[in-house]
């Protein structure tokens, strides 16, 4: 559906009849940003399309099976405290709702509780807003125990303050994680002590799964596996891509959030090398706080990854500002979106373009600086991988030793040692004697040189 502007005298749409379940009004009330002015001074990434994030608050209802009965921007000059938009506004919002006969209202912004609870009052329907919407998708599609836990701790949390935020004074739950349903049945005090008692035991919950989560790493890094990591804009293709790197089958759909849960697979390396691939939640704009700091566990993966590939939907119009809003949450994650010699930016989705775009994009790419290169790729026809993989292995390489050494064919301790500890480039048999090439990390260097003398290749 084709976003349209609602500001003033926009033509009202035809009755939409018979009421549907699921039938959602989309609204984008976009603050007006005036060149050089003070809104224009104070934003810190790059100004977004209004289309472009109307319809994307669009495929976020759909992704959990809403449907958008329309989509709407409803310009503003400046946000007030009572219903974030203005009072000629809510009344056209109102009849418009009316008109086409919705059951709830999408509002892609951040509502305060009593500008929520306002607003379903005016509406005469439930309203929803940015991050509530957000964490209804996150509730549908976490599968792992840790997911779950950390959706509905995030849930909790965003909840307690919207208590008796509801058109019926005592509604507390809306249906999946919260939202959506019908009136609850328990007092407002009770309910207060039974979600700190719940975020309190899940934080606990949370706390168990994170010490797993350690000893599983602590395990992968005893072995000569290095961790590489996806990160990037929801939609930008990083399953798709996974799957083409590990010849994996994680679910890669076109639609937001398709992949929640964090998974590990083995990336087999150009020169017979392996290194594990972390697939992760997709980032998004706006992305709510509680979710950065409830999914900070799952993206320790990131936190903990030698090399980390920013998958970026290149054929996308906003593909500037996905960007700014990816390297926004890394720099919250105390990740330096600027650190080259770790984090390898890949434009994929190249086969969007014809060849002539294409040679234009390579050229683009070809001028950047040279320790902030972009690999060009298609993870849908594959185009590309195979130098992804170089760039990989190279960024791997140079954060390890790579040594020579000669070891008894009889120390199979020795051996089994350095198979279990080290990268194993080359392995010959001379006189008796194993001549080995490996490559080890750092941290087992001094250990390699000083019990199996061996020295540095030489280049």
């Amino acid at each position: 559906m084709e976003p349209r502007n609602f500001d003033g005298d926009a033509d009202r749409p035809r009755s939409a009849g018979a009421k549907q379940t699921g039938r959602v009004l989309v609204i984008g009330p976009y603050l007006r940003v005036r060149a050089g002015g003070a809104d224009a001074q104070s934003e810190s990434h790059i100004q977004r399309n209004a289309e472009a994030r109307l319809d994307e608050a669009a495929g976020l209802a759909r992704a959990i099976d809403l449907v958008v009965a329309d989509a709407i921007i409803a310009p503003i000059n400046q946000i007030r405290p009572a219903t974030y938009i203005g009072k000629g506004k809510v009344e056209e919002i109102a009849a418009l709702a009316k008109s086409l006969d919705v059951e709830l209202v999408v509002m892609d912004c951040a509502l305060a509780p009593i500008q929520q609870r306002n607003l379903e009052k005016e509406l005469q329907a439930k309203v929803l807003d940015r991050t509530g919407l957000i964490l209804e998708i996150f509730g549908r599609r976490a599968k792992t125990k840790e997911g779950s836990l950390q959706v509905e701790l995030a849930h909790l949390n965003y909840q307690r303050s919207r208590l008796v935020r509801s058109w019926t004074h005592l509604e507390r739950q809306r249906g999946g994680f919260g939202f959506m349903g019908g009136p609850g049945e328990t007092q407002i005090e009770a309910d207060r002590r039974l979600i700190q008692e719940r975020i309190s035991k899940l934080e606990s919950e949370l706390k168990k799964v994170q010490a797993t989560r350690r000893l599983h790493r602590a395990g992968r890094q005893r072995v000569p596996y290095r961790v590489v990591a996806l990160v990037g804009y929801t939609n930008a293709g990083k399953s798709t891509l996974f799957n083409r790197l590990t010849r994996a089958d994680v679910q890669a759909a076109d639609m937001l959030f398709a992949t929640l849960d964090p998974t590990l697979r083995a990336l087999n390396l150009p020169h017979g090398g392996k290194a594990m691939l972390s697939d992760t939640v997709g980032f998004i704009s706006n992305l709510p706080t509680q979710l950065v700091a409830a999914f900070r566990a799952t993206l320790e993966e990131v936190l903990e990854a030698d090399v980390i590939l920013h998958v970026r939907d290149i054929s996308h119009e906003d593909a500037e500002a996905q960007q700014s809003d990816v390297d926004a949450v890394l720099r919250q994650l105390g990740i330096n979106p600027d650190d080259s010699g770790r984090i390898i930016e890949v434009w994929n989705k190249i086969d969007r373009y014809d060849s002539e775009q294409r040679e234009e994009l390579l050229n683009i790419a070809a001028r950047r600086p040279e320790d902030h290169p972009a690999m060009l790729v298609s993870a849908v026809s594959g185009e590309g991988v195979d130098a992804l993989l170089a760039a990989i292995e190279e960024r791997l390489a140079a954060k390890r030793t790579t040594l020579d050494l000669s070891i008894d064919a009889a120390d199979g301790a020795g051996i089994s040692w350095l198979h279990r500890n080290a990268e194993v480039l080359a392995k010959e048999l001379h006189d008796g004697r194993f001549d080995m090439t490996v490559r080890v990390d750092e941290t087992k260097r001094d250990i390699v040189v000083s019990r199996f003398d061996a020295v540095p290749r030489v280049a």
